[in-house]
């Protein structure tokens, strides 16, 4: 006669773990029936203990000793018979957690593996935006010397485009005393008259070496 037990109270009578009750349901060695949303194991008088009442008379029998002139006999007890049912089960329930055990070591090391792809992105990443920045940087550098090297080369070619009258005249090859007298004084009357050409700079005249004075010496 079949009888329905919840899964807790299968696993204490044997003495196992519930785990170990779910393995075997899920091996197919127990059979299980869902009634109203709740899981019960289906099992029959023998499994739960209760023996038919021939079966009980015929183990009586068998337990008498049996003895002769050369060996003696005993039939196996209920304590054996328990005992070696207690070890299968929990043989199933260590093998049930070595599964679970393997599992687990899998998917850490899954997961390791995941985040050491991860971190190996991450480094790259790094390294390349730093050598981007580091060549964004030296170009920066490089471009901020050149200006600095034109604007200094402007002033010098500034300052070197106003010369005195000494290099005025070596400019012009006017050699001759006389000659230097005279342009001389044609220059200081083109500066009192406001000529760009020509500035004066702590009482002594200046002239623009990039522009023609040929009217000047003429």
């Amino acid at each position: 006669m079949e009888k329905l037990m919840k899964p807790a109270e299968y696993a204490q009578e044997l003495g196992i773990s519930r785990q170990a009750v779910y393995a075997k349901i899920k091996r197919g060695i127990l059979t299980a029936k869902n009634v109203e949303g709740k899981l019960y194991i289906v099992v029959d008088n023998e499994s739960t203990g209760e023996t038919p009442s021939h079966e009980k008379e015929t183990t009586v029998i068998t337990k008498k000793p049996v003895l002769t002139h050369t060996n003696t006999s005993v039939a196996p007890s209920a304590d054996v018979k328990d005992y070696k049912a207690l070890l299968k089960a929990k043989d199933e329930t260590i093998s049930v957690l070595k599964g679970t055990v393997k599992d687990l070591k899998k998917s850490n090391k899954q997961i390791s593996t995941t985040l050491k792809g991860e971190i190996d992105l991450l480094k790259e990443a790094f390294y390349e935006m730093r050598t981007l920045y580091v060549h964004q940087l030296e170009q920066k550098k490089s471009q901020e010397a050149i200006e600095v090297i034109s604007e200094a080369e402007s002033m010098d070619a500034e300052e070197e485009r106003w010369i005195g009258l000494k290099k005025f005249f070596k400019q012009h090859k006017i050699t001759n005393e006389k000659e230097q007298v005279k342009i001389t004084k044609r220059l200081k009357k083109a500066y009192r008259a406001g000529d760009e050409r020509i500035m004066g700079v702590e009482d002594k005249l200046k002239f623009n070496a990039n522009k023609s004075y040929k009217d000047i010496l003429k």
